[in-house]
């Protein structure tokens, strides 16, 4: 299957397409679409690869979107066994052991604040650590402001619309490493898309 390119950053206009659908606009959001499992893990790959420390990407999405497809990329990016990552739904947080930690939490069964400020997830915030929050709606008021927001949606039996939302200054550094690693692929395939 081909895998998704992300679009290239163009600041001159506010809101541009590229010939492939993807969109990208100037307040920081990008949107691509993956079209099957193998998309999604390279996407995570990608942003695992980008990830200095400290970044929280909150994962957005119902159920079936990818969002646990998407953290075993990011896990494989770090340098951690993509096949120990599972959805944490009982124990709330798992942290794997890569080129940096990677604390992964499941808000499913969150049904409020308070309760989470007791699951200690902010515990796992600190400038070495990067935290993926499957269900990050739930958190609410307990994200920080300066997060990697990843909306998914269903379009299609296995395709995804993804949206990347740069919400602060270290998303957005974050952000834009994915992209210059995209681009270093792209130019070591010649522009193809990677298979």
């Amino acid at each position: 299957m081909p895998s998704p390119r992300l679009p290239a950053a163009r600041p001159d206009a506010s809101r541009q397409r590229s010939g492939t659908g993807r969109t990208a606009s100037r307040d920081g959001d990008w949107h691509t679409v993956s079209r099957s499992p193998a998309d999604t893990d390279r996407i995570g790959r990608l942003i695992g690869r980008a990830l200095e420390g400290g970044e929280v990407v909150g994962l957005y999405g119902a159920l079936g979107t990818g969002k646990t497809a998407l953290v075993r990329g990011i896990a494989a990016g770090l340098g951690a066994p993509p096949r120990a990552v599972s959805s944490p739904t009982f124990v709330l947080v798992h942290v794997y052991a890569g080129r940096l930690p990677l604390a992964h939490a499941d808000l499913f069964r969150i049904q409020s604040e308070t309760e989470l400020r007791h699951v200690g997830l902010l515990d796992y915030s600190d400038t070495r650590t990067a935290t993926a929050i499957e269900w990050a709606e739930r958190a609410g008021a307990e994200l920080p402001d300066d997060r990697l927001e990843i909306h998914l949606d269903h379009r299609g039996r296995q395709s995804r619309a993804m949206t990347l939302k740069a919400k602060g200054a270290r998303s957005r550094r974050l952000l834009a490493r994915v992209l210059s690693l995209q681009a270093a692929e792209e130019a070591k395939t010649g522009g193809k898309r990677a298979r």
